[in-house]
């Protein structure tokens, strides 16, 4: 069997072939390309027609590879959306989601309904850039006037490669518009809100299929007309699919610029103090609730390597990691979600100047940068897997589990480890892609539950487990003062 999946990150996009044989799935990069989004008329824009363009691309390889394909499947990041008019054009390029037209659009929505009550009927964590604060900045454009129907990024990718609409639960579950006991749309908050009903297309699970390649797009890429799946088709949903678990009570943590840590759940939790931690509830495949928090990443390691290559002080992140392996250890401590750590530029400068604040030693050196940024973020997720354990899931996890990019951070891994005293296994790093593959699998009929999926993922990738090292105490005393900062 094989199967294409289109995985689409902020900045960058890619076509990865899958060949399922004998239950083991091998990856083939087939296409990687640049996901460039434009100011256009004083809008940041997703370049629609590019995006679609290198969708075909990839298609024309698959086609010279004399590969047959059994399924197509497309994943994106969350809550951005384009809207079609009554002849099914789309109107406008759809807008990004860190354009500003949302300012001040969440204190104008909680006039109109309380925050309480939106979490309550949603669930989902407050960010002013999810899709319901988006509709109410777009209320008096004439763009939402004329719009007969509002589709996700990968559902508008979808319907560009089928002509079929349709909107598939885990995208939609990050709009703040939908009921995650029901999994459908939420109608009492789309009517407190005034907005048209008529946008939003039936909720379809993941794992449906949305329609057949359209025989003018198989003409001009000689591939042969292909079912096109509805996977996971929020990324984050497909690389927690792709988490190889045989443990009943695992955490997660998909890795990369941001570490998104949670649970699976049967269902979504609803309660204050869910919202009070700022967990969120978004859908996962085969009827989960994913449970989860959003951490700052890597993106602080990120932002002090830019930095020092700009200064002509080039390092790779292995010599970082060797560098911070020489540096002495819990010299001092951020608290990794402060927001000052959020905006790009002078990342070194804010570290030590939270630092002095906190009256701890002011790192110098590039080893002291990045074992302070690898230490904080272990304990944060040691903050943060206590949370979830103690107020929220009600039991303990066995083992944290760790899929994407920053899987392959040896020492973070270890000291994650260090920190939770629990096993951390680390891999596969491609997780979302691996998701979007064995979901069209599924579809395709050849696993019939997501154990089962998961079993795949574990005979045919590699993982690294870590153990606990070295003693409890010293970890214990750091946390401490990680959570003297919160004070």
């Amino acid at each position: 069997m094989y199967v294409l999946g289109y995985d689409f990150g902020a900045s960058s996009g890619r076509a990865m072939l899958g060949e399922l044989t004998n239950g083991k799935l091998t990856l083939t990069e087939v296409h990687r390309f640049s996901n460039d989004p434009v100011i256009l008329n004083g809008r940041f824009v997703w370049d629609v027609p590019r995006l679609f363009f290198e969708m075909k691309q990839a298609l024309v390889k698959v086609a010279k590879m004399g590969v047959k394909l059994d399924g197509i499947g497309v994943d994106t990041w969350g809550v951005d959306f384009g809207l079609l008019d009554k002849n099914g054009n789309l109107i406008a390029l759809p807008v990004h989601y860190r354009d500003h037209m949302t300012d001040g659009m969440m204190e104008k929505a909680f006039e109109i309904m309380p925050k309480k009550e939106i979490f309550a009927k949603t669930g989902l964590a407050f960010l002013q850039f999810n899709t319901l604060y988006q509709l109410l900045a777009l209320k008096d454009d004439p763009v939402l006037k004329i719009a007969e129907k509002l589709a996700f990024m990968p559902d508008l990718l979808m319907y560009l490669l089928t002509g079929k609409l349709g909107t598939e639960y885990t995208i939609a579950s990050t709009s703040q518009l939908i009921d995650p006991v029901a999994r459908d749309w939420s109608k009492d908050v789309i009517r407190a809100f005034n907005l048209p009903e008529h946008l939003f297309t039936p909720v379809q699970p993941a794992g449906s299929v949305r329609g057949t390649l359209l025989p003018e797009i198989a003409e001009e890429t000689g591939v042969a007309p292909v079912p096109v799946i509805a996977v996971g088709t929020h990324d984050t949903a497909s690389a927690v699919a792709a988490v190889p678990a045989k443990e009943e009570r695992f955490a997660y943590i998909s890795s990369g610029t941001w570490s998104l840590l949670g649970a699976e759940t049967e269902r979504p939790l609803l309660d204050a103090s869910v919202m009070e931690w700022n967990y969120t509830n978004e859908g996962g495949v085969c009827g989960k609730t994913r449970l989860l928090q959003n951490i700052m990443g890597l993106w602080i390691i990120q932002e002090c390597k830019r930095e020092w290559d700009r200064k002509g002080e080039v390092a790779g992140f292995g010599e970082l990691v060797e560098m911070a392996a020489q540096a002495p250890a819990f010299r001092s401590i951020i608290d990794v979600d402060d927001p000052r750590f959020l905006p790009t530029g002078d990342m070194l400068g804010r570290i030590q100047g939270y630092c002095r604040e906190t009256g701890q030693p002011v790192p110098q050196t590039k080893g002291e940068f990045s074992r302070l940024i690898y230490e904080s973020l272990a304990l944060k997720y040691r903050l943060c897997v206590e949370r979830l354990e103690r107020d929220l899931l009600g039991h303990k996890v066995d083992a944290l589990h760790i899929v994407g990019g920053g899987s392959k951070n040896a020492m973070l891994n270890q000291f994650t480890a260090n920190a939770l005293r629990i096993p951390v296994i680390a891999g596969p790093s491609e997780g979302t892609v691996i998701g979007n593959l064995l979901m069209q699998a599924m579809a395709l009929g050849a696993f019939d539950s997501l154990s089962g999926l998961r079993a795949c993922v574990a005979e045919s990738f590699p993982t690294e487990t870590f153990l606990p090292e070295g003693e409890a105490k010293a970890w214990d005393e750091a946390y401490a003062r990680l959570l003297a900062l919160g004070k």
